[in-house]
């Protein structure tokens, strides 16, 4: 079916994240993956190409336009290059909002025209190693001083760790608040007392740097709380929709180009004197996933449009959570299903397919886990 979503300016939009892709991603990919981290000359430039900050206001350097439908070409071209390592849609969708929506007047002008050149690399810092998903279990505290904080605790699968030279921090302001005792503290590159540990060593998205962060007596200004002082809930709850979304663009366009790949493969590969695609167990797995991904794509193209509508609210929560859990399920499944269908060559790291089936694993876990997802839309239909 044909996609009705973009417009031509989003299809030219494309057309520069692919040459991006091409001449600044794709010929430095295999020695980020063997490094474990990307270059910084990379996120310079993506600055250049103006592929960050998309939403943010020009005067702070910019797209100035916070249709989302650009944010989802991004993401979209990202998975189909395999290329997650260079994680522009957690520095532009998951942590972007933050700090537009968020920030004052004076932390807009110290942090967004960096935020949008390359130069400040971002990342947020919730899960801890003893609470990933439930708030109320972080330990990570911040003291009043008078004028600063003084944060100490930890944070674990921190992306962009290592290369973050800003950290949004969720820590506890109130001890017997909760998860309604919780503030977000921005924590800067630089500051004494804060470390990062290692670079830890994933089966999968290699070059996406992922790190420990500590806090041991951090001085945090008190100009660098953002937002309400015990508001980190809400203010969590508040962008999770887009977060989950984003996740499930990807999802859909992971599962629609391994399809892709795995339809030329069992068209050009024999066995028993005949290509795969004669045999009718591999038709009935192809027309199977076809499916799936057609019906998928209908829902996170209209989960896409309606949260990029300037005359609405934003995606629902609770749908943005059923795009989130069915579309990297699905991910997951196609991943599995196309790499048996690529027979050993499937096992085989220099294979696309191979790299996807690990690189893709993590979609259900971030954001929210597959588990949490049904939580949520379950509990909106039955309380």
């Amino acid at each position: 079916m044909k996609r009705t979503l973009y417009t031509e300016d989003h299809e030219a939009f494309r057309a520069t994240v692919r040459t991006f892709l091409e001449k600044e991603v794709l010929p430095h990919y295999e020695q980020w993956e063997k490094d474990g981290i990307v270059s910084r000359e990379a996120w310079l430039a993506a600055g250049r190409q103006g592929l960050l900050g998309l939403a943010v206001e020009e005067e702070h350097g910019g797209g100035g336009n916070p249709d989302f439908r650009y944010a989802s070409v991004l993401a979209e071209e990202f998975t189909k290059a395999a290329a997650p390592g260079l994680a522009l849609g957690l520095h532009n969708d998951i942590i972007g909002p933050y700090l537009t929506k968020l920030a004052t007047d004076e932390q807009r002008r110290r942090w967004l025209p960096g935020f949008c050149s390359g130069e400040i690399v971002t990342a947020i810092a919730m899960t801890e190693p003893g609470a990933g998903s439930d708030l109320q279990g972080i330990s990570t505290t911040a003291e009043d001083h008078g004028d600063h904080w003084v944060l100490n605790g930890s944070k674990t699968f921190i992306s962009n760790g290592i290369l973050a030279d800003l950290v949004i921090v969720v820590a506890r302001t109130t001890p017997e608040g909760g998860a309604h005792g919780l503030s977000l503290l921005v924590v800067e590159r630089g500051m004494e007392g804060f470390e990062r540990g290692r670079n830890l060593d994933k089966i999968g998205q290699k070059s996406q740097d992922t790190a420990e962060l500590f806090f041991k007596d951090v001085r945090v200004p008190k100009e660098n709380l953002l937002g309400e002082l015990n508001g980190a809930f809400v203010h969590l709850m508040t962008n999770l929709a887009q977060e989950r979304l984003a996740i499930a663009v990807a999802g859909i366009a992971g599962a629609e180009h391994l399809l892709e790949l795995t339809t030329r493969y069992v068209k050009e590969r024999e066995a028993f004197g005949r290509p795969l695609a004669k045999l009718q167990h591999v038709r009935f797995e192809i027309a199977e996933m076809a499916t799936e991904c057609a019906v998928t794509r209908a829902f996170v193209d209209r989960c896409i449009a309606e949260h990029a509508d300037p005359t609405g609210l934003g995606l629902d929560p609770v749908n943005a959570s059923m795009a989130k859990w069915w579309a990297t399920e699905l991910q997951k499944r196609v991943a599995d299903r196309c790499l048996q269908l690529h027979g050993g060559y499937g096992y085989m790291s220099e294979f696309p397919v191979a790299r996807a089936f690990t690189d893709g694993r993590i979609q259900t876990i971030y954001g929210g886990t597959t588990e949490i997802m049904k939580e949520i839309i379950g509990r909106s239909l039955l309380g």
